[in-house]
């Protein structure tokens, strides 16, 4: 898909302009300047449309007009902005996706988008642009005859407002980068387990290091054990296929800059192990390494558009199987940080890869750690699928977040983090057990996972309601790519 900026327009424009639809929204029935002009050269047809009320009045409704007189586009596709003339960011994310999805139903190759000027925010640009990329979103290369689509949307004229000019080319830029770590985090997430093993994600990483300023390790099983990364190696025990540590280093930031480290869980099938789970949906645990997905889309996005800023990002990757060799309920193991724990349960597995990768990172001296995992079905709970959760013990920090979590519309919901709960984490045996009790077990994971991470600012995403779908719908989302690209772009606002 290729995007244009258009600055300037006339009726003339309008006119001859060669495209399969014209985008225009409309606030409840007040046409402004671009919707004026279609308005006169189509005879009133926009004016007739909304005064017979074809076009709903709520928020995103939209209405294909054919056959427009005097237009060479052969359609246009009336979109209802509401009565707010400067709509915030979600209703802005609602406009252009309910947009994107008509656009595609409508079979157009070619499309002048007027709702980023109408709307004359940069945030419309911006999500304009990721709109149209998940609209258009396939995953059928697994298909031996993949099913025929509608004609995929290839040009994309974009029409800005006069606030909007001076810093279009770079959001443009950057909403196309962020679009293609989306595309990165989702197919991860949608290749099956017998393709996206370790492995796999380890030559993803590698293909990074072609980049200017990028530097990748891939450690081994025997590195990993040298390192004392016990917990780690107890849950890859039970699998054939190899653990893998992978480290991505994106240095373009100053040289004393301290890095912000990026920690994705990457458990590409999740069976639970001993503690194996119920077969029903269980296919949709190649999911559970959602958070490493998310890490490499992120630094895909950033690496694209040169953002001035140290990121690193560290993936412990492994599969959870159950074996004659597995961990086992009542193991007690040794963590890297030397803290032992009790294993209750080994479908908790995602926070004894995530300790030891938490104090591998200490190394790093980082200004701020963010670990991501589809971590526990307690967070669906709670928050259902909606926001991801999100814990943090610095309050300057978990602030960010929100901040770049209401900027992207990737939203987040702040949980307690209070010392109390550790009370649920106390064993008979050993410093920790790997879960307490069933209440509030989203919080007593992030929990589990605080006693590993003392020496840095450090925040918790749990994205086990948000990384992906089910039902008719089934597949990754990309969140939260989003959410982690633009609190990194606003880091570097800061450091300017």
């Amino acid at each position: 898909m290729k995007f244009a900026l258009l600055e300037h327009f006339d009726s003339n424009y309008l006119r001859d302009a060669k495209m399969d639809c014209i985008v225009v929204g409309v606030h409840i029935r007040k046409l402004n300047d671009v919707a004026s002009r279609l308005d006169v050269l189509c005879h009133g047809r926009l004016h007739e449309a909304l005064h017979l009320n074809e076009l709903p009045e709520p928020l995103g409704s939209t209405l294909l007009l054919h056959n427009a007189d005097a237009l060479t586009a052969r359609r246009i596709l009336l979109v209802q902005l509401g009565d707010n003339e400067m709509p915030d960011a979600r209703r802005v994310k609602k406009v252009v996706e309910s947009a994107a999805k008509a656009l595609k139903a409508a079979r157009c190759r070619k499309v002048l988008w007027c709702l980023a000027e109408q709307m004359g925010t940069l945030d419309s640009l911006n999500q304009s642009v990721l709109s149209l990329y998940e609209s258009e979103y396939r995953f059928d290369c697994l298909k031996s005859q993949p099913e025929p689509h509608c004609a995929k949307l290839e040009e994309v004229a974009l029409l800005i407002a006069p606030t909007q000019q001076e810093m279009a080319g770079q959001t443009l830029e950057q909403a196309i980068a962020i679009g293609h770590g989306i595309t990165l985090c989702r197919d991860l997430g949608n290749l099956p387990p017998n393709i996206c093993t370790p492995e796999y994600l380890a030559q993803t990483a590698r293909t990074f290091s072609t980049s200017a300023n990028v530097h990748v390790d891939v450690l081994e099983q025997e590195q990993i054990q040298a390192l004392g990364m016990n917990a780690f190696l107890c849950v890859a025990r039970g699998s054939t296929q190899a653990p893998k540590l992978i480290i991505v280093k994106y240095n373009a930031g100053p040289a004393e800059q301290a890095p912000i480290v990026l920690v994705g869980k990457g458990i590409t099938f999740d069976s639970g192990g001993i503690s194996i789970k119920p077969g029903e949906a269980m296919d949709e645990m190649k999911y559970d390494m959602c958070g490493a997905a998310s890490v490499l889309g992120t630094l895909k996005a950033i690496i694209e558009m040169e953002l001035p800023l140290t990121v690193y990002g560290v993936i412990p990757t492994c599969e959870n199987m159950p074996a004659g060799d597995a961990l086992k309920p009542g193991d007690i193991i040794t963590s890297m940080l030397g803290k032992t724990i009790e294993v209750l349960n080994t479908d908790a597995e995602g926070r004894l890869i995530l300790c030891d990768a938490l104090t591998y990172v200490e190394q790093f001296k980082p200004a701020a750690v963010i670990d991501i995992a589809t971590l526990t079905g307690a967070c669906v709970v709670a928050l259902g699928h909606v926001h991801s959760g999100l814990f943090a013990r610095e309050d300057a920090l978990a602030e960010q977040l929100l901040a770049a979590a209401s900027t992207s519309c990737d939203t987040v919901w702040r949980m307690p983090l209070d010392t109390d709960y550790h009370e649920s984490l106390k064993s008979n045996f050993a410093d920790l057990p790997n879960i307490g009790g069933r209440a509030g077990g989203c919080i007593t994971a992030a929990c589990f996972l605080e006693n590993f991470t003392r020496s840095y600012a450090w925040a918790h995403l749990d994205i086990a309601g948000t990384a992906w779908k089910s039902g008719s719908d089934k597949g990754a989302t990309g969140r939260p790519v989003r959410l982690l690209t633009q609190y990194l772009i606003d880091r570097c606002a800061l450091n300017a």
